[in-house]
């Protein structure tokens, strides 16, 4: 059972912070963000500016002392600690391909798990790609392990792979989620929008469609809306987007002489290699975005073309699909924005994740 003599709010440890979506998403929820941790200088400036209060450490989790954590361990000793471990998912997806020897980011779980081990928070959370419990241990994959210590350690586990589109978020992605808690049973919350809800799914037009109109390369000046930049296009890439019908379209509606040679070129049998079918495309405006990448600005590496104007979708629209509110700014260059915000836990789904610890607690404290 909870220690009754505990406050009721939660202090959260955002190790792997980046930018800030799993923080945005619990502190919406009502916790504490009380400490984070990442080694990205422009995820670290973001996320200062926007957490001024936080307390954040530069560190590599690999080098982190008792020193660094200690502190604010003590400030927050009358709150329930939950640590989040949302470490960079590159070395599972299925794009990579690193050798297990050499990606270096396969160890963070485990370096996570040590960190666990030593200081048994209340409760844990983990995102990542669906891949992450896919990799055996014998290939060096860490969830097995990391799910064995929590395990020995006596937490209650639950994990699967959720669609974040089911919890508020106008994007179509599936990520992998694990929750622990040392304080009974818990479960993944079930899901708030969809077709078996009495909500519908959030579409871009619900994310973006009261967003300025701007050209491509241009930034918009009042202060209003941050953020709202469009990358710039070349000639070829303006003739495209163009080229392309409005709301969804994207390829197929161009001659020949505009699409790149890598989707003209035929193999032995004469049929044409017709690659990801979704670079140069525009979004649908009644649907869930497609899944941002840290490219989810650039017109040709996926479907990130804006439905109706010439350009790809601005910074601040990426943040909007991503679940950040309005007063949340981005530093650092495009590119790095960009990055950032591909790189983030969609915030309402680590909403709906706080929700639910919260729920949890007060469940079971009564």
């Amino acid at each position: 059972m909870i220690n009754n003599n505990k406050e009721k709010n939660i202090a959260v440890f955002d190790f792997f912070c980046g930018c800030g979506g799993t923080s945005s998403g619990f502190q919406k929820a009502g916790m504490d963000i009380a400490f984070a941790l990442d080694i990205d200088q422009d995820a670290k400036s973001t996320f200062t500016n926007n957490f001024p209060e936080t307390i954040f450490c530069d560190k590599s989790i690999t080098k982190i002392t008792k020193s660094d954590l200690q502190p604010t361990l003590d400030k927050h000793n009358d709150s329930y600690k939950l640590f989040c471990g949302c470490a960079p998912c590159q070395p599972f997806t299925k794009q990579n391909t690193e050798s297990p020897k050499r990606d270096m980011r396969k160890n963070l779980l485990s370096q996570f798990g040590i960190i666990i081990k030593k200081y048994k928070p209340d409760f844990v959370f983990v995102e990542n790609v669906p891949g992450l419990q896919k990799v055996p241990k014998h290939k060096r994959g860490p969830f097995p392990e990391f799910k064995g210590l929590l395990e020995k350690l006596k937490y209650h586990i639950t994990y699967g792979v959720v669609a974040a589109q089911d919890y508020g978020t106008p994007q179509l992605r599936r990520r992998f989620v694990l929750l622990a808690s040392k304080h009974g049973e818990i479960n993944i919350p079930v899901p708030t929008h969809g077709k078996d809800c009495d909500t519908p799914y959030k579409t871009v037009r619900d994310a973006i469609i009261d967003l300025p109109a701007i050209a491509a390369g241009e930034t918009y000046k009042e202060p209003n809306v941050l953020n709202h930049r469009a990358a710039e296009l070349s000639e070829l890439n303006m003739t495209r987007i163009k080229s392309s019908d409005p709301d969804g379209g994207g390829r197929n509606n161009w001659p020949k002489k505009l699409r790149p040679a890598c989707y003209t070129r035929t193999d032995e049998n004469g049929e044409t290699h017709s690659g990801h079918t979704d670079c140069y495309g525009r979004l649908w405006w009644d649907k869930p975005a497609t899944g941002l990448t840290t490219r989810c600005i650039s017109y040709s590496n996926g479907r990130f073309g804006h439905p109706e104007q010439d350009r790809a979708i601005s910074v601040r629209e990426a943040a909007r699909l991503q679940g950040f509110d309005d007063n949340f700014e981005f530093t650092g260059s495009l590119n790095s924005m960009a990055k950032q915000i591909g790189n983030a836990v969609p915030v309402d789904l680590a909403f709906a994740m706080g929700k639910h610890f919260i729920k949890h607690v007060e469940a079971t404290d009564g």
